[in-house]
């Protein structure tokens, strides 16, 4: 059995899932794929359904009743992959926006390089970012500062979404406590892992915009990371994270 485990939560990503399944199988290292699609109305669920023919064993589908955020799917994966006994667990995007190439050299940092939780970084060796106007740039690279000032981590990507756990993390935070459900989710989940000591690395990647479907992202997104980032501190703060 692969000890790798891709999380990757989808909703209309009907242009791309199949690319991006057959892309991370393409790796020279044994990944298995979970999609957390929620219904998509496009056929999404149906495309995967698909290529389970094609991929037995690896492939795998959950599919929700209905849309819940980003980050309630990735904890569905989550609690998915550790019952299943994988020992390290991948978030990714569907849209390419994360190289499928880039998934060995988290697994790397993690597996031989003392890592329990490895970030793709779009900024810790500069800007690395491709298609994206300059607002957004400024947008997520200064979130990140942000979060720095906050929160005391020295991360400098703190809202990236490509990550590998070691499957002791995802043991150890307490999953049903997660709170947030945009890209603060991102954020939590790193603060935690900060908060109980784990080693936290980032290997730098180049994120491309997505060509196919649609961002989605949203004001209620940035809202809930600007203000989710101070609750977070102070529930730390109080010992009540």
């Amino acid at each position: 059995m692969a000890d790798c485990l891709v999380v990757i939560p989808t909703y209309n990503e009907i242009e791309n899932i199949e690319s991006i399944v057959r892309a991370v199988f393409l790796l020279q290292h044994p990944f298995h794929v979970l999609i957390v699609d929620d219904n998509s109305p496009d056929g999404t669920a149906e495309k995967v359904l698909e290529l389970q023919k094609e991929f037995q064993d690896k492939l795998h589908l959950s599919v929700r009743k209905k849309k819940s955020g980003l980050g309630t799917a990735y904890v569905h994966g989550f609690k998915w992959a550790l019952k299943h006994q994988y020992e390290f667990i991948f978030e990714m995007d569907a849209d390419f926006s994360h190289n499928p190439n880039d998934l060995e050299r988290l697994y790397h940092s993690c597996k031989n390089d003392s890592a329990d939780l490895a970030i793709g970084s779009r900024y810790v060796t500069g800007v690395n970012v491709v298609n994206w106007p300059l607002s957004r740039v400024l947008l997520s690279y200064f979130a990140s500062v942000y979060v720095r000032m906050i929160t005391g981590m020295q991360i400098m990507d703190a809202t990236a979404g490509f990550i590998c756990y070691k499957r002791k993390v995802l043991e150890t935070l307490k999953l049903d406590r997660i709170k947030f459900i945009g890209y603060a989710f991102q954020i939590e989940m790193k603060y935690r892992a900060f908060a109980k000591g784990f080693v936290i690395k980032e290997v730098p990647v180049i994120f491309t915009d997505r060509t196919k479907g649609q961002s989605k992202m949203s004001g209620a997104i940035i809202k809930e990371a600007v203000f989710g980032v101070i609750s977070l501190r102070l529930r730390k703060m109080f010992n009540r994270l």
